[in-house]
């Protein structure tokens, strides 16, 4: 039996679908097979891996590091297979942009890119409950959770950083290595199906998920705290992540054809037929995320806000990008209070974004938008007082009724 192996009996993903009535359109159909598909090249080097042990191992490291033709022996066969998949750049790929990193990520300030980006993309992960399940194979969430936000954080840093997906580089390396780890949990997965586990956690519909988190859930998050991106950095963007799909294994099929946000909706929405509705395990992961990023983030040099503001602002921020039904679903909390600092964040964080992108057509652009919302004049506060300052006096009027000291 092989990691990307169809059961004859039907999966509940499948059976979810059939009885999700009427496609959105025949696209589902001819999706469909992928409901069960893994990553055969991946799937392969695991089987190298358990077979050949250590060497193979060596063959791997020293293979992803100084490349397939820098080896003095010829590896595994799947290893070798794996090596030279992501090794050949696909021809729509610009070097250039693989030397810059992705620039508009980059472009976020760390502080957002935490409480947005990182939290926006792995709650739309653990909304699927065959990938929650996985990744949550223990009783005790907050440690494995408070791991799985370490490590995806510096995952990212090192995907987006300049170089950081050319051949060797640290990215490169991390994100081959985050495939092969895919990899080993669906063959885990096969053992929990033999014992009647349904379904193939972490195939190609899931590893879509993830990616879709990390550019349209990521920006809706930020475009919830102000940190709006333009149509060509959107252009941008998913070039740049369309080759990290390429890395990470993911069948062209399901995102050659995104090249925004309108098409990411698009590829989202086809996938929202096709997952179960979040469970137990996808609150009690999401939950302890949220405490498990607020923690990390009050704790950190420079912190301003306690914790419990934190995991406010993040369950506001979540509600606001994942929208109220999917929130709901996921037993994310509606927060009247930091909702009521969100307006004044987004204006902080568009003042200083303007200035961060000046341009003759950024200007004319934020001149338009300010003819169709309120100014900064409305809010005098945020024009002239840090954020963390903002914060604080914002929360002693909403604490006593009247104006701070």
């Amino acid at each position: 039996m092989t990691a990307n192996h169809t059961p004859h009996t039907p999966s509940a993903r499948v059976v979810a679908l059939e009885a999700a009535g009427p496609r959105p359109s025949m696209k589902a159909d001819r999706m469909a097979p992928l409901l069960t598909a893994g990553d055969p090249l991946a799937d392969a080097v695991i089987a190298d891996l358990d077979l050949y042990g250590p060497k193979a191992r060596q063959a791997l490291d020293a293979g992803l590091r100084k490349g397939l033709a820098g080896l003095d022996e010829r590896p595994p066969k799947a290893v070798a297979a794996l090596l030279k998949q992501v090794e050949t750049t696909p021809p729509w790929v610009d070097p250039l942009m693989l030397h810059r990193g992705d620039t508009v990520s980059l472009s976020v300030p760390p502080l957002w890119f935490g409480l947005c980006a990182i939290t926006g993309a792995l709650a739309h992960t653990y909304a699927c409950p065959a990938t929650a399940r996985m990744l949550m194979r223990t009783d005790k969430p907050t440690p494995t959770v408070s791991f799985r936000l370490a490590e995806t954080g510096v995952w990212a840093r090192q995907t987006i950083r300049p170089g950081g997906l050319l051949r060797g580089g640290p990215g490169y390396v991390a994100t081959v290595e985050a495939r092969l780890r895919h990899a080993r949990m669906r063959a885990a997965s096969l053992t929990d199906r033999d014992m009647g586990v349904p379904g193939l956690p972490i195939g190609q519909l899931d590893m879509a998920r993830t990616w879709l988190g990390f550019t349209l859930t990521a920006f809706q998050a930020l475009t919830a705290v102000g940190i709006g991106i333009t149509a060509e950095e959107e252009s941008r963007l998913y070039r740049y992540w369309s080759y990290v799909a390429h890395l990470l294994g993911l069948d062209e099929r399901l995102y050659r054809d995104v090249a925004d946000h309108a098409g990411a909706r698009r590829l989202q929405e086809l996938l929202n037929t096709m997952t179960a509705t979040p469970d137990d395990t996808s609150r009690a992961a999401t939950a302890a995320m949220i405490g498990a990023q607020a923690h990390a983030t009050a704790h950190a040099p420079g912190a301003v806000l306690s914790e419990e503001q934190l995991e406010d602002l993040i369950r506001c921020v979540l509600r606001r990008s994942l929208g109220n039904t999917a929130a709901d679903r996921l037993g994310i909390p509606d927060v009247p209070a930091a909702a009521d600092l969100v307006p004044l964040i987004s204006t902080l964080n568009r003042q200083a974004r303007y200035w961060q992108t000046f341009s003759p057509a950024s200007a004319q652009e934020a001149r338009r938008q300010a003819a169709e919302e309120p100014g900064p004049e409305s809010q005098p506060i945020a024009a002239v007082l840090p954020l963390g300052v903002a914060l604080q006096r914002q929360a002693g009027v909403r604490r006593s009724g009247t104006p701070a000291a």
